[in-house]
């Protein structure tokens, strides 16, 4: 009964080791796996923490509080030298007390603390569209690797055929060498054998490219050394996702890409450290108080104090609260920081003029990139038609007349050196579509969503 069961148990282990994606698959795992995103988004949190401290700020900012307990020496009445009948302290009877002083400072500045707030809700934008930015590339990166993992199969499977027909007409003609067949010369042999080198070195050249690949990927997904990737696409094609028009380009420029609203954010925190350091130059009100409350069960020893406000030596209850003004002394470091913000300000102002062309201007380029890499994909799918029409034609004239070997070793590489030409047109194409996609400011997933295509 145990032997059945290990081929089962072999089984199961080899796939539980697969890891297996398609595009979008593979490009959220990645996402979700990659570290200096992750850094970054503890930068993010940092942002948010500074918003949640000046909000708590905002109550009682200056609030300490301390308390005591020990013994305290009771009272007896004494007469001064003047005759009048005054109370003072009796050591010899000692009682428990407790004591309790409070002090607080609240600013007033209320228009500093919502321009602090609205300038730090603003800089946190700016963060998260910059990490938005930062995944696109990431996704772009993310892309190629998937598909350049396909081409590099393809190339293992193309120098793989080309190795098999190659040592099997090498044996063909040195089987017919030895059997004196006049169809075949020493010289034909001579010429196919030199052609061998450059076979094996394109089998090394596949299987070079695979390795690479599957580092990057290893690294990307951060798999195990038992881990073994997959794609769920057994062979590379183009991209099934519609290209979009040039205008629809345009338009998705404007309304999804992450720099424009990075840069609208930059200009409000800009705006609103300068309302901040503007305000900073007038004076500032806050209200302060101060609480103290002493209490002691000793009293005046005649009689055991029972009121818990009574005042006298030992016991106090006292208190105030006021209004105050500071003025900051250094006005033109203020004036400084204020220039400093407005200037800041008018160059993004300047620069918010003309980022919306320069980034359509991209997005448009890309867009003819894609268009030009389609075409080629294309005319070298035309030619791959006619060369293995070709093939075939040569390959009935080799069965006919052994004499054309030449012939048909010549259109056999023709065949395969545009079948390895048109899977990198493929490839290119898939990447470019991916770099048009990151111009416009859009992620994979939410791309496909926008056509409707996920």
């Amino acid at each position: 009964m145990i032997k059945p069961l290990l081929p089962l148990l072999c089984i199961g282990f080899v796939v539980a080791a697969e890891v297996r994606y398609d595009c979008l698959g593979f490009v959220e795992a990645g996402l979700s796996s990659d570290p200096q995103l992750a850094e970054s988004k503890f930068g993010i949190e940092e942002k948010k923490e500074k918003i949640s401290s000046l909000k708590a700020e905002a109550i009682l900012p200056t609030f300490n509080v301390s308390m005591m307990v020990g013994p305290a020496p009771g009272l007896k009445e004494s007469v001064d030298n003047w005759g009048d009948t005054v109370d003072v302290y009796d050591f010899s009877r000692m009682g428990p007390f407790w004591g309790v002083e409070a002090k607080f400072i609240q600013p007033l500045n209320l228009g500093q603390y919502r321009s602090g707030k609205k300038a730090l809700e603003a800089d946190l934008q700016q963060k998260t569209y910059a990490i938005e930015k930062q995944v696109h590339k990431k996704d772009v990166e993310l892309q190629s690797y998937y598909y350049n993992y396909l081409l590099a199969l393809e190339m293992q499977r193309l120098a793989g055929e080309a190795q098999k027909q190659v040592d099997k007409a090498y044996d063909q003609m040195e089987e017919a060498l030895d059997d004196d067949d006049p169809n075949v010369s020493q010289m034909d042999f001579l010429k196919l054998k030199s052609q061998m080198h450059t076979v094996k070195e394109g089998v090394s050249d596949a299987n070079l490219g695979m390795k690479r690949v599957q580092l990057a990927i290893r690294f990307s997904l951060g798999l195990k050394d038992d881990d073994v990737f997959v794609a769920y696409d057994t062979c590379l094609t183009p991209r099934t996702e519609r290209l979009p028009s040039l205008d629809e380009v345009r338009d998705m420029t404007l309304r999804y890409n992450p720099e424009l609203r990075q840069l609208s954010a930059g200009l409000s925190a800009r705006r609103l450290q300068m309302d901040l350091a503007e305000a900073k130059l007038a004076p500032e009100f806050f209200v302060m108080g101060e609480f103290q409350y002493v209490k002691s069960w000793a009293g005046n020893r005649s009689v055991l104090q029972k009121n818990a406000f009574a005042e006298d030596a030992v016991n106090k209850l006292s208190g105030l609260i006021g209004v105050g003004l500071r003025y900051r002394l250094n006005f033109w470091k203020n004036w400084a920081e204020y220039r400093e913000a407005r200037t800041e300000y008018r160059g993004l102002r300047l620069k918010e003029n003309y980022a919306a062309d320069g980034l359509i201007a991209q997005a448009e380029e890309q867009y003819y990139q894609v268009v030009a890499a389609k075409e080629k994909m294309e005319a070298l799918k035309e030619s791959l038609r006619a060369s293995e029409a070709i093939l075939k034609g040569a390959a009935m004239q080799y069965d006919l007349d052994k004499s054309k070997t030449g012939d048909l070793v010549s259109a056999y590489t023709q065949n395969v050196t545009l079948q390895k030409d048109y899977y990198f047109a493929v490839c290119k194409y898939n990447v470019e579509f991916a770099e048009l996609i990151s111009r416009i400011g859009m992620s994979l997933k939410d791309f496909r969503t926008a056509l409707g295509q996920l």
